[in-house]
């Protein structure tokens, strides 16, 4: 069976994300905790939505949904940083994944968009 790398990566994205929560929760920061928890796990809740569509629309949705929470998860990660909440070696780490899924989720997305119905 063909590895789906970007599962995998939004799954391991997903785990780092919920390790950073409970940083975050022990870091008397809850707000944050569940803003970053929500949007960076539902990445791979979506791509895992999208891996069994009930149509290529509903593939498509579902990948356009995981890239705005990407690009949310992305924002709330600069906010962390910034805040010296992280540092910058954690940041880059974290940033440099969601980089590699934004960009697969991107491809997919274009390349489903452009094959006929």
């Amino acid at each position: 069976m063909k590895e789906n790398k970007l599962l995998s990566l939004s799954q391991e994205f997903a785990v780092m994300i919920l390790e950073l929560s409970s940083y975050l929760q022990n870091k008397n920061e809850p707000s944050i905790s569940s803003q970053i928890k929500r949007c960076g796990t539902s990445i791979s809740a979506n791509v895992s939505e999208g891996n069994h569509p009930q149509s290529r629309a509903d593939m498509i949705s579902k990948f356009e949904i995981a890239l705005k929470e990407s690009n949310e998860t992305e924002n709330w990660l600069w906010i962390i940083f910034k805040s010296d909440l992280i540092d910058e070696k954690y940041f880059k780490s974290l940033h440099k994944r969601l980089v590699k899924i934004k960009v697969l989720l991107i491809k997919s997305i274009r390349t489903l968009k452009s094959k006929p119905a």
